[in-house]
């Protein structure tokens, strides 16, 4: 009968999506080719090297530690096994305020009871227990039901599975205003909820479910992989490598290839060369909303994209010192007096704080080999605004409103700004030791990795970004064109675009009829578990759950009809595409 034909397969962009869909592809016996702009891999996940000292350019601390290792196990590989070694940071972070107090976060319980008591008592640490009691409902929930599924439509939404837990996830409610219930001082709500930034959102605005965040750092630890973040993606790229994967680098695709019926992707068109590389499967890990605007048909759909709400961006600074500063820990978060305000700054005026807050981290502090002996690297990273004008492309813009975005005068206050804040807070004067200095800028993100808006997170995940309503996996109308990446679901940050690669890998698959390598059957057989470690079903918490279930249904049907205008007299919809 002849040997069968291997499907080919290219990956637009080696992002850590596109190189871990590639190596999960090869795994599965598909040809794999990952077409890449830069002359290097890992897009945001990359490092820059100058004169002996080395910066994370992007992500620098490692959350979510079994998702890593996930991958990895799930391609016959492990972390160890490709020269990946985490360390732990501790404390987590020094969390620095205006008023010259430092608190001190970790996952050391005695040293989080000794810090949160010194600000509000005994009851305050049993409201810290309470806090990482919802935290921690809302990380595993999330992890079972969003992370680990794909949402193809709003019906998805209905999931029994998804429903009955969807309230103790606190999707209506800010996570600022989550946090308040539990801490009642103003300095603690602001410890606890300034990790929506990780999303690129402010706290006022971040559903409660995100407190996750706070919860993965308290009780899994914050991580650094030895060498650098791009350890990590260089680890997947070889591990693609030995399985098959090609890898063609400073490569940019100008086009992707239509069927003259407008059915399928045939495959995509090189920039430079014209060239027209053929596939039976594209998986797109570029900017989602470039791609859909840039890389296919302008439609309705891909200028509505450009209109959604987008995360932040940032002033980045990558400093190389001539001297250590202990007074500096691995990570450092310095926030603003006027908190809330800096963050009305950012997401609504689009410019940069008067006093910003901005984190500060020294790789040197737990790998030495980030910077010659004696020596600290620093990278600062100032959440700003996100590009106003989407055809910006210069080096300043103005938005319909007049507002000038002056990048240059932007990134002087910012420089200006960090180094006054950490003179006055912790007496120590950076300026003076600073031997270089790189820089990226709204511009920058969007010129070096094709970021719609310089957003450096991609589309935000307000309610309606998220789930069902957040871009899908796989294009509408061809059926083998897939999009992996922080812009699509289940959405931002490297732990998350790394489930994203598995819920892709197993969608393009599925489709193929191919085999999925990894799966495994994780029933649980009841008769082999002892009686002393059987799980006993609560009958009445069961039917509780299910008649919240039937109630959220009811609600979530009568309200899409209502918003889609559904003509339940003619049985049809009053108006748009079905």
């Amino acid at each position: 009968m002849g040997r069968i034909k291997k499907p080919k397969v290219i990956v637009v962009g080696a992002g850590v999506g596109g190189v871990a869909t590639a190596a999960r592809l090869a795994e599965a016996g598909l040809e794999v080719t990952v077409v890449e702009k830069n002359n290097f891999t890992g897009g945001r996940c990359s490092l820059i090297h100058k004169d002996g000292y080395r910066f994370d350019q992007g992500p620098s601390l490692l959350l979510l530690p079994h998702l890593f290792h996930e991958t990895f196990h799930d391609l016959g590989a492990s972390m160890e096994e490709e020269g990946i070694k985490l360390i732990k940071c501790e404390p987590n972070y020094k969390i620095h305020f205006h008023d010259g107090v430092t608190f001190h976060m970790s996952t050391d319980l005695t040293t989080m009871k000794a810090e949160i008591e010194r600000f509000e008592g005994k009851d305050g640490f049993y409201r810290y227990l309470s806090f990482l009691q919802e935290s921690h409902r809302h990380y595993e929930l999330s992890v079972t039901y969003v992370l680990r599924k794909n949402f193809y439509s709003l019906l998805s939404m209905l999931r029994p599975g998804f429903l009955r837990h969807l309230l103790e996830l606190h999707p209506f409610e800010c996570i600022y205003k989550r946090a308040s219930m539990y801490f009642w001082s103003e300095r603690l709500r602001r410890v606890f909820t300034f990790a929506s930034m990780y999303m690129g959102m402010s706290p006022f605005d971040a559903p409660g479910t995100y407190s996750l965040l706070q919860y993965t750092e308290l009780a899994e630890g914050v991580w650094y992989p030895k060498g650098g973040f791009h350890k990590v993606i260089d680890g997947l790229v070889k591990v693609g490598k030995k399985r098959g994967v090609k890898y063609r680098l400073s490569t940019p695709v100008s086009e992707i290839k239509l069927s003259e019926d407008g059915q399928e992707v045939k495959g995509v068109i090189l920039a430079d060369s014209g060239e027209t590389l053929e596939a039976d499967i594209v998986i797109c890990n570029a900017d989602l909303t470039y791609a859909y605007n840039n890389l296919l048909p302008p439609t309705s759909y891909s200028r509505s994209l450009s209109k959604r709400h987008a995360s932040c961006s940032s002033i980045s600074f990558y400093w190389a010192l001539d001297k250590r500063f202990l007074e500096l820990s691995a990570h450092n978060i310095f926030l603003a007096e006027a908190y809330k305000e800096s963050f009305n700054s950012i997401f609504k005026k689009h410019q940069i704080p008067d006093e910003p807050s901005f984190y500060v981290n020294v790789p040197s502090r737990v790998d030495p080999s980030a910077a010659p002996r004696g020596c600290d690297a620093l990278v600062v990273l100032v959440p700003v605004g996100h590009l106003l004008d989407p055809d910006f492309n210069a080096h300043k813009g103005v938005d319909t409103s007049g507002k000038t975005q002056d990048w240059d005068t932007m990134v002087s206050i910012a420089r200006r700004t960090i180094l006054a804040t950490i003179e006055s807070r912790l007496h120590i004067s950076l300026a003076p030791h600073i031997l270089h200095e790189s820089i990226n800028t709204p511009p920058t993100w969007k010129s070096t990795f094709n970021l719609d808006r310089g957003a450096i997170l991609g589309l935000s995940h307000s309610f309606f970004n998220v789930l069902s309503f957040r871009p899908k996996t796989k294009h509408p109308n061809f059926r083998n064109l897939f999009f992996v990446g922080a812009s699509t679901h289940p959405g931002t940050g490297v732990p998350i675009v790394l489930a994203g690669a598995k819920i892709v890998s197993e969608q393009a698959l599925s489709q193929w009829w191919r085999r999925i390598p990894w799966q495994k059957n994780d029933d649980v057989d009841n008769e082999k578990v002892g009686e002393l470690d059987r799980v006993h079903w609560r009958p009445a918490l069961d039917l509780l759950q299910w008649v919240v279930v039937l109630l959220a249904g009811i609600f979530l049907t009568v309200w899409w009809t209502r918003v889609e205008g559904w003509n339940w007299k003619d049985g049809m919809f009053a108006g748009g595409d079905w």
